[in-house]
């Protein structure tokens, strides 16, 4: 990997390590200020509701200002805003505080996501995406950690340390990544280039690249990238309620709530593991599509395993199926993304895409405690498999074959705009042309 890659996954593991502030959020605001569970749901929705156009705005302001610049703007402004949080000494004051820190806490996922899909090959994407998954999972169990120990002090101090996370983080960008330059406005497409320098092969395309000519990114008008995006906010939606419903159906089974941390750092574990199985042989050979489905299938066998379990160890055993499969959707879906945008729209994609996680945030506890209370928890992880397998049978049916339709409309488009004097043979005959008897003399 890039030393551009790897410093982006250590600073994203660092600041993932931090960022265990926000499920106490609901608590400071119900225990500090006295406020109701309904008043604290309302300004957590809120904080959720404002990291979808924070995402965009990443898009944008990496393609306006620089990616560089847009990272350490998303990180400082989340530790001020932290720290505003902290230091509040009224409830509007935290509520205004909370926004805040929604509409700057996604700024940096769209640059740094695009910086690593730049920094390698198509064939390297699901590699370096897993590398940044899997450096959330352990920051996530690092987190955990933490807030265990400072959360037994004062609530405030865990946005102080959060915040401090945030401010060391944005100023080791500042020195390590390289600097914001120009980006061009008009270039050949990345898959323009033909089938030699292209290491992912024609079986692995996933849409091939637009050519450009320096036209304004649209991707909402990119019926691929819906085509990700739907099943995407599904596949976020099922991730989110995991996070919601698994300490309250612990709860309902006679276990702790807090034994839901130890079933997350088996799922952080598993991620991790998986990463050096993701890259043989038979896995790496799969299609995206095929690739998508098996992971949307293990999830479903994992959630359907949680509906019937009733022990511990039955449960660490579904958590390290349907993680996974978390694992082979979370690396391939943003290579996925990455292939279908323009050279100079990768910011824009990911962007777009990264926006299922807000609307997930905002609709997860709402349908994870409503299926809950009123469904019970064996029909909830029924319901949440079934879901699953409606994306299984999407990827392989609907959304595969419409991402290879895209994909031969583009590489027609390419052979159009490539020039005559490349389509050559490797031996230096057109390739529309008859071959060349043996011993016949080149001109």
């Amino acid at each position: 990997m890039p030393r551009t890659v790897w410093l982006l996954v250590v600073a994203r593991a660092i600041n993932r390590l931090g960022a265990f502030s926000l499920p106490f959020l609901t608590v400071l605001i119900s225990t500090e200020y006295g406020a109701s569970a309904t008043t604290a749901g309302v300004l957590s929705a809120a904080f959720g509701l404002a990291t979808i156009p924070s995402r965009l705005a990443g898009g944008r302001l990496a393609a306006r200002i620089g990616r560089r610049r847009t990272i350490v703007l998303g990180l400082t402004g989340c530790g001020l805003a932290q720290l505003g949080i902290a230091g509040a000494e009224s409830l509007g004051a935290v509520a205004v505080f909370a926004v805040l820190l929604g509409l700057l806490f996604e700024l940096y996922e769209p640059p740094s996501q695009a910086m690593i899909a730049d920094a390698v090959g198509p064939a390297e994407r699901v590699r370096a995406y897993g590398l940044l998954n899997a450096a959330l999972a352990v920051g996530g169990t690092g987190a955990g950690l933490i807030a265990a120990s400072v959360g037994r002090w004062d609530l405030r101090w865990l946005f102080v340390v959060d915040a401090l996370t945030c401010l060391i983080c944005a100023v080791v960008m500042r020195l390590v990544l390289p600097a914001d330059r120009p980006r061009p406005t008009a270039g050949p497409s990345r898959s323009t280039a033909g089938p030699a320098h292209s290491t992912a092969g024609p079986a692995h395309s996933t849409t091939g690249r637009r050519p450009e000519h320096g036209d304004p990114v649209h991707p909402w008008r990119d019926r691929a990238l819906w085509a990700m995006f739907v099943p995407g906010t599904v596949f976020a939606l099922v991730a989110m309620q995991v996070m919601m419903a698994l300490p309250l159906t612990l709860e309902s089974r006679g276990f702790a709530p807090a034994d839901a941390g130890l079933l997350f750092t088996t799922s952080a574990l598993t991620v991790v593991a998986a990463q050096p199985a993701l890259r043989l042989r038979r896995p790496a050979a799969l299609s995206p599509s095929r690739a998508l489905a098996l992971g949307y299938a293990l999830m479903a066998v994992g959630l359907t395993w949680y509906a019937v379990a009733q022990s511990l160890p039955s449960f660490a055993l579904a958590t390290v199926v349907w993680s996974l499969g978390d694992a082979f959707v979370m690396a391939r879906a943003l290579g996925v993304v990455a292939d279908l945008a323009p050279s100079n729209g990768t910011d824009r994609y990911l962007a777009a895409y990264g926006i299922i996680w807000g609307i997930a945030t905002v609709t997860a506890p709402v349908t994870a405690t409503q299926l809950l209370a009123h469904a019970g928890a064996t029909l909830l992880w029924a319901t949440t498999a079934a879901l699953c397998l409606a994306l299984v049978v999407s990827q392989l049916l609907v959304v595969g074959p419409l991402l290879a339709k895209q994909s031969a409309a583009a590489d027609r488009r390419c052979a159009d705009h490539r020039p005559a004097g490349r389509d050559r043979a490797t031996d230096g005959t057109s390739r529309d042309a008859p071959p060349v008897p043996r011993g016949t003399p080149r001109g």
